[in-house]
This record gives structure tokens, C-alpha cells and sequence, in this order.
């Protein structure tokens, strides 16, 4: 009866392993095996082994769309991060009792409700050199003289992207971070004020500890995204990097090797190097930022070996007794 009960349960869970088996691992084994072709879209696909991925690691412009990417998706998490704990910090302080979370809330998180596409057509109406509303304010004010390429000078573009992302994202983050800490008992609060505790103390001891498995969400999943930035920088420019190549992220790189040079086999061993860069730097940074409870984890682990072991021997002298 038991048994019959557990194939059922395996019956139930089937749908979820077919639909993951084809929307997820079909698709990277079909990428792998792309990569190993020479393949145009139409026409045979020629198996040429490793061929791709020996020139994956000889091409330079590889080695720029990375650094790219890395440099944009930097700015972006640090900002992005700063402007949530600031905000968390404000909303959750005893003294200030600022009102209305729940409106802020919305307001906050309303970017990231705006689709991409019209997210970069407003940027790029506003950022426009010689019509764009930010210079004519910046003119109005008087600071500046002479108009700003804000999307023609590849540094300003490049902090112009990762200013977009952050103000996409931080409603999110400052969402998370508010839920975490709202999880924790004014009372707690209250008496960390009490007792004479400092901002600074109370953020140390009692905020980012309660923040901290959220956070760790948050820097994981916006590595994530930030490896696969390609929706504002392709359509904020010429969808090719404009300018100097210094947008030229590593998923526009392989939008445009896949879909304008019909190089599939090219862009499918890029894809498959993204992916394994993207694993090894989400375990890299999960072992780095959870050290303490993974010695934790392999410790317990290790006293209960011990236990056990213990436990069996102190049973094998009991047998022994008896006989």
C-alpha cells in the first residue's frame, strides 16, 4: 500500500520534470550541440568539434563585451543596493515615523512594471544630445555650457545604462529588504534605542543581519541579470555596442553573431561559455558570502558522523557483554 501511495506522488510531480526537461534541458543540450557546428540558420549543420570554443577564448571583442557587462552590471548593483538600505533605514527608524509606506512602495517598484522597450525609447528621448530634456535642464540651470553626449561618449553611455538599471531595480530591492526587516519586532527596536544604541549600532547589529539572507538574494539574482544585460543597451543605441563598442554587452554580442553574421555555431558556444561563467561565479560568490554557515553545516555534519560512530561502538562493547 505504501508503495503504491509513492508512485502516485511520482505520477504528480511527472508534468513538472517534462516541462522542465523541455523549456530547460533540452535547450542547453541543444545549444551544446550547436556549438560544436558550423551552422547559418538553414542548410547542414557541420560538426567541427571545439573549433568555437578555441576561438571563444582568442577573440578580443569577447574580452570587451565581458568587461563591459561586468563594469555596467558593478555600478548598477552598487547603487542599486545603496538607494534600497538607505530607504530601508529611513522607513524602519523609530524616530522619523514616516507615513504612507505602502504609496512609496508602489512608486518605488512601478519601474519595474514598465516594459524595457519603452523604458529605453523615454531614455533616449531624454538623453539626447542636442533635444534631450536632461541637457535643456542642465542649460536652464546653468551647468553646464555646452550639451553632454550622454549616449555618444562610451563612459557616460555606460553609466547611463547602469543609471536605467538602477532605477528599475531599486523599488525591488527595497521591497525585499523592507519585508525582511518589518519581520523583525519593533519591540526589538525600541529597546536597542532604550538601551542607548546608535543608528550606526542598531544598522550593525540588529538591520543588516536581518537583511543579510535577502541580500545575498539579491546580489546572486543581479549577477545573474547583469551577465544577461542586453534589452536597454540594444535598443538605447544602434543594437551593435554604439558607441565605440562600449555597450556591446556579451548577450548583445551574441544576438548579433547569432541573428545579423548568421554565425549560430559561434553564438551558441558563447551562450554555453555565459552559462558556465554564470555558474562558477554564482557558486564563487555564494561560498565566499555564506563561509561561516557552510564551516557550520560541514561541522554539525562531521560531530554527527561522530556520534554515530560512537553510538555503533558503544553498542558492538554491549553485545560483546552479553555474550
Amino acid at each position: 500500500m505504501r508503495k503504491t501511495k509513492e508512485r502516485k506522488g511520482y505520477f504528480f510531480i511527472t508534468p513538472f520534470f517534462l516541462v522542465f526537461a523541455l523549456f530547460n534541458v533540452y535547450p542547453i543540450l541543444f545549444t551544446l550541440y550547436l556549438s560544436m557546428t558550423r551552422y547559418k540558420g538553414y542548410g547542414p549543420q557541420v560538426f567541427i568539434g571545439a573549433e568555437n570554443f578555441k576561438l571563444v577564448f582568442n577573440d578580443p571583442n569577447v574580452v570587451d563585451a565581458f568587461f563591459n557587462t561586468i563594469r555596467i552590471w558593478a555600478v548598477n548593483i552598487f547603487f542599486q543596493i545603496f538607494l534600497a538600505f538607505l530607504l530601508v533605514m529611513i522607513f524602519s527608524d523609530i524616530k522619523y515615523k514616516v507615513k504612507g509606506l505602502g504609496f512609496f512602495r508602489v512608486v518605488f517598484y512601478l519601474p519595474n512594471l514598465i516594459a524595457s522597450a519603452t523604458i529605453a525609447l523615454i531614455f533616449f528621448k531624454l538623453l539626447d544630445r542636442d533635444y534631450g530634456v536632461v541637457n535643456q535642464v542642465l542649460f536652464n540651470i546653468g551647468w553646464i555650457d555646452q550639451a553632454i553626449g550622454w549616449l555618444t561618449k562610451p563612459i557616460l553611455a555606460q553609466m547611463s545604462v547602469s543609471g536605467i538599471q538602477t532605477w528599475m531595480w531599486f523599488g525591488n530591492s527595497f521591497i525585499l529588504f523592507m519585508a525582511s526587516v518589518q519581520a523583525v519586532s519593533k519591540e526589538t527596536f525600541e529597546a536597542a534605542r532604550i538601551d542607548g544604541a546608535t543608528r550606526l549600532q542598531i544598522m550593525k547589529n540588529i538591520t543588516i543581519p536581518s537583511i543579510k539572507p535577502i541580500l545575498m538574494y539579491v546580489m546572486v539574482t543581479g549577477l545573474i541579470g547583469g551577465l544577461q544585460l542586453f534589452d536597454i543597451p540594444f535598443l538605447i543605441t544602434d543594437g551593435k555596442g554604439f558607441p565605440e563598442g562600449s555597450l556591446n554587452t556579451m548577450i548583445v554580442y551574441i544576438y548579433n553573431m547569432a541573428f545579423v553574421y548568421r554565425n549560430y555555431g559561434y553564438a551558441s558556444a558563447l551562450s554555453f561559455v555565459l552559462f558556465l561563467l554564470i555558474m562558477v561565479f554564482t557558486a564563487v560568490f555564494t561560498i565566499a558570502t555564506n563561509r561561516r554557515e557552510i564551516k557550520e553545516f560541514f561541522m554539525n555534519r562531521k560531530e554527527k558522523k561522530l556520534r554515530k560512530k560512537q553510538a555503533l561502538m558503544m553498542k558492538g562493547g554491549d553485545s560483546l557483554e552479553r555474550q
